[in-house]
């Protein structure tokens, strides 16, 4: 156990950050673990205002976390020094929580002994950005803390980005940009919803054929495309949250097709992730081929719809 004591005013992370020499998100990893206390009172916000002269206290998680079984496999669709790119598969989850009991993608990482980065903590090596357990599709991951840095400011900046493929209840009529505010909804904690002073938030939709349609997003909110689906009238077939209840569909059909980025070493990146044959298996017939391998192209057309 680490003990210090604080003699000036400042935030609990940064000032925590500064004595252990760890980077702020490490720190604050630590904080929501709720392995931090202020003068013997568990602190769990990371913008805790420390007073001064407190006697802050660090514990040590001690158990040994048992391993879990990864008998599963995702496909890699790229991968070089630096970083990787995979082909999340649906059913899986990014990274390890307290309420997840099965292997995740960062145990499968591990397994496969991929060099990774730390930044974002023990529970997350290498996990830049994150898709729902439900949705499958294109997930970049980081070798090195470096990397790590420079791809999570071109998701700040909106550089990096990634078009969506989705099935739905019933066709798009036209393209539709919509600029919601989301925030979890105060009725069921377990579910995001439109709320006027939450995150903003904005989606770019368009019909691709029938019912299969896609999304560009200009925010990464949590279940935005659903949410943002839903406030015009729609949910993606097996989306049993925001949804019908009783579906047949097995899975949330919802696939991150294409993710966009600069490399660090300043090649620009597009990397296509294939459908998963459970996506194809609901497709019954919709000629779809040639029709998403130009997602930039046909989001290009009504990109003005999102415009200010």
């Amino acid at each position: 156990m680490n003990k210090f004591t604080a003699s000036k005013a400042q935030r609990l992370d940064k000032f925590l950050s500064e004595k252990l020499n760890q980077n702020r998100n490490q720190v604050q990893n630590l904080i929501k673990k709720g392995l931090v206390k202020i003068n013997g009172e568990i602190i769990t916000k990371t913008g805790h205002k420390i007073k001064g002269n407190e006697q802050i206290e660090i514990s040590k998680l001690n158990e040994k976390k048992e391993a879990k079984k990864v008998d599963f496999d995702i496909p890699v669709l790229y991968e070089d020094e630096d970083l990787l790119v995979i082909n999340k598969p649906s059913g899986i989850v990014v990274h390890p929580a307290p309420s997840v009991k099965e292997a995740t993608v960062v145990e499968w990482l591990k397994s496969k002994g991929f060099s990774l980065s730390n930044l974002a903590g023990e529970e997350r090596f290498g996990i830049v950005h994150r898709i729902d357990k439900e949705t499958s599709g294109a997930l970049v991951i980081a070798k090195n803390n470096k990397t790590h840095e420079f791809l999570s400011n071109q998701l700040k900046d909106k550089s990096m980005g990634r078009y969506y493929l989705f099935l739905l209840n019933h066709p798009l009529k036209e393209a539709v940009c919509v600029h919601k505010p989301i925030a979890r909804n105060p009725k069921n904690r377990l579910k995001m919803a439109i709320i006027p002073n939450g995150r903003d938030a904005k989606t770019l939709f368009i019909p691709i054929e029938q019912n299969l349609g896609a999304a560009k997003l200009y925010t990464g909110r949590t279940h935005q495309i659903r949410i943002h689906l839903n406030s015009i009238g729609r949910y993606i077939l097996g989306d049993k949250t925001y949804g019908k209840k009783e579906q047949s569909t097995k899975r949330v059909m919802l696939h991150a097709k294409e993710i966009y980025f600069t490399h660090p070493n300043g090649k620009k990146l597009s990397i296509i992730a294939p459908l998963f044959e459970d996506f194809k298996n609901e497709l019954k017939g919709i000629q779809y081929e040639t029709k998403i391998n130009n997602l930039n192209r046909r989001f290009a057309a009504f990109e003005r719809l999102c415009k200010p």
